[in-house]
């Protein structure tokens, strides 16, 4: 019995909808996502670039910031091809098991970056905090670990998620109004008991984003009223112009999920909930490296030395 409801799970296909009921903006869609995704993949590759060959951005927040354009590009890679697909074709169909390679790969890159951004939280809280322990308590080894632990919390969290999804049975052909493969998918489309995915999804999700939620507002707040102390107004404002982009990314992160999770489930809200996906799936890795460079003199400065080596061209 097992063996045939693993056959027919890996038979089944799910058709992605996608932004199929506006078909006069399909080609205008298709040349707005292939244009972000170029900027999210030299932008993030450039940042990476950028952050090795200058020795002034060795520090420990720009070596979060390496790894969270590292992850931004491969999250997007992950998402955005297949929804360039769906535009410009009229077989929208995907296999169960090509949805299920896709969301746990999302898995990983989206908790890491969950960790990361927390990582860099802490990372500023001790700077502006504990500026003399600085060094010592942001060493390259402990930035190094905490890198490994936001890598493997994900990879972890993906093995349990995606376990919780193969444990369901898909009977036919489920026609899903999106454009990727979310954990609701599987959910709405299996065809059977689905108590102990649903507990399992709603204890990661909710555990990663509010754990590293409350670091990060921890932190900052320690933060602010460490910088309410500061005597001196241009000090208070050099503190906090080095938390701006930080907390700019983790702004539009955070208020883009918490979005998707305070929409009611209904017809009405399907278009949002598709632009809300758009948004934390390809255009949020195509921000991030821009929030971090558009304030940075030192990134400025190196990505036009590049361009005069002609490594990067415009």
């Amino acid at each position: 019995m097992v063996s045939t409801d693993k056959n027919q799970t890996s038979e089944v296909i799910f058709i992605l909808l996608g932004f199929s009921d506006y078909p006069d903006l399909q080609v205008p869609l298709f040349l707005l996502f292939f244009t972000i995704y170029t900027v999210t993949v030299v932008g993030n590759v450039g940042m990476i670039v950028i952050i090795k060959v200058n020795p002034k951005l060795h520090t420990p927040m720009y070596f979060f910031l390496s790894h969270l354009s590292f992850v931004d590009f491969c999250y997007s890679t992950i998402a955005t091809p297949k929804l360039l697909e769906n535009l410009v074709v009229e077989d929208r169909s995907i296999l169960v098991k090509s949805c299920i390679v896709q969301y746990s790969f999302g898995v990983i890159f989206v908790i890491t970056e969950m960790v990361l951004l927390a990582a860099m939280a802490y990372d500023r809280f001790v700077a502006i905090c504990y500026p003399l322990l600085y060094t010592v308590s942001m060493s390259p080894k402990f930035c190094a670990l905490l890198v490994t632990v936001a890598y493997l919390w994900g990879i972890f969290c993906c093995v349990i998620l995606t376990y919780s999804i193969l444990a369901l049975s898909f009977c036919e052909t489920k026609i899903i109004d999106n454009f990727v493969c979310e954990y609701s998918v599987f959910l709405s489309a299996s065809c059977s008991e689905k108590y102990f995915s649903e507990i399992i999804g709603n204890i990661f999700g909710n555990l990663n984003g509010f754990c590293t939620l409350i670091i990060i507002l921890t932190s900052y707040f320690l933060i602010f009223v460490t910088i309410l102390k500061m005597h001196s107004a241009s000090g208070r404002y050099k503190a906090f112009s080095t938390c701006a982009s930080h907390l700019t990314a983790v702004g539009i992160f955070y208020g883009t999920i918490l979005l998707l999770y305070c929409i009611p489930n209904s017809q009405n809200s399907s278009l949002v909930v598709k632009v809300g996906s758009v948004f934390y799936t390809v255009v949020i890795p195509m921000l991030n490296p821009l929030i971090y460079s558009l304030r940075n003199k030192d990134v400025k400065e190196t990505f036009r030395k590049l361009i005069d080596l002609k490594i990067i061209s415009q």
